[in-house]
């Protein structure tokens, strides 16, 4: 789940505003901001933010859908980036509600946390939680990072899983979003857990045209995509086997800011997570990247078609 860079549109028209910065890096979405609305009440509004990869601004749009159905304003800025972009935010209080995943965000905040089931993972997110913040009940949607390589790269290198990677240290070029390169579900976690060494990582897009096209095109031998898209099985791409678990369970988990987070707010996330499936996910998906459809119209039709609209 998976998940992610800062282009395609931290500088949309009409979407965020000019982002502010310090030498500790970006720390709010607006100039001005930092004061925090006061007291756990959605009466005010929500606003609710997303990454920079479809799936993501799906999630934001079908939150926002449920949630006017439940009497509450709300307002969706979509695309603006990272997990290092829209956590700060969310704690400044430029937004108060991200669609998020279980282990790609405790791999975040507590990267030696090795918890793996929903469950424990839930309660190990509570405690690495700052102050303000907190997670609601999961959904069963779910959605994990996974590493691919065509079938003619699997013939040619005899690659079923991550572990086989490491037979060919030196050799092969991997593509995924730059943060990758940094994180543990990424590169840092690949040589740590199975002693991969590539020959160059491309930093390309997350789950996008970009590390797609150079996958079809060779130029890349691996590339990190999320199980949810449909690509993987049209182009009938190899998904790498992880016998070592280093890519824990990424349910689908609303993070929200405390002086957000009351009984309407959990009540229409809690309907929605008990409605989505990981399937019904893959096909929204696919609708945005192979359809061409625009994500809010997708989370629309979708909410109206189960009742959450």
């Amino acid at each position: 789940m998976n998940r992610r860079t800062l282009l395609g549109g931290l500088l949309a028209a009409g979407s965020v505003t000019t982002l502010s910065a310090c030498s500790s890096g970006i720390t709010s979405l607006n100039e001005s901001s930092g004061s925090t609305a006061g007291g756990g009440s959605s009466k005010g509004g929500i606003t609710i933010g997303t990454a920079n990869f479809t799936e993501n601004q799906v999630l934001g749009y079908l939150y926002a859908a449920a949630l006017r159905k439940a009497g509450v304003q709300v307002k969706v800025r979509p695309n603006l980036g990272t997990r290092e972009i829209v956590i700060p935010a969310l704690k400044a209080g430029d937004i108060d509600l991200l669609p998020e995943y279980q282990g790609a965000l405790l791999n975040y905040l507590a990267p030696k946390d090795d918890s793996s089931e929903p469950g424990t993972m839930q309660n190990a997110l509570t405690l690495a939680l700052p102050a303000g913040l907190q997670v609601l009940p999961y959904g069963q949607a779910a959605d994990s990072d996974c590493f691919v390589v065509t079938r003619a790269t699997a013939r040619k290198y005899g690659l079923t899983s991550l572990a086989d990677l490491a037979k060919q240290n030196g050799r092969l070029v991997i593509g995924a979003a730059p943060e990758v390169k940094k994180r543990r579900v990424g590169a840092v976690g690949l040589q740590e857990v199975y002693g991969v060494e590539f020959k160059e990582f491309k930093s390309l897009d997350s789950d996008g045209p970009l590390v797609k096209g150079a996958l079809k095109k060779g130029d890349v031998d691996v590339a990190n995509l999320f199980t949810t898209d449909t690509d993987i099985a049209a182009n009938g791409w190899v998904v790498l086997a992880d016998p070592k678990n280093l890519i824990p369970s990424q349910h689908i988990v609303p993070l929200i800011a405390d002086r957000k987070a009351d009984d309407t707010v959990r009540k229409a996330l809690a309907r929605l997570g008990n409605i989505l499936t990981t399937e019904q996910l893959t096909q929204l998906n696919s609708q945005v990247d192979n359809d061409k459809k625009d994500p809010e119209d997708v989370a629309d039709a979708y909410a109206k078609q189960h009742g959450l609209a």
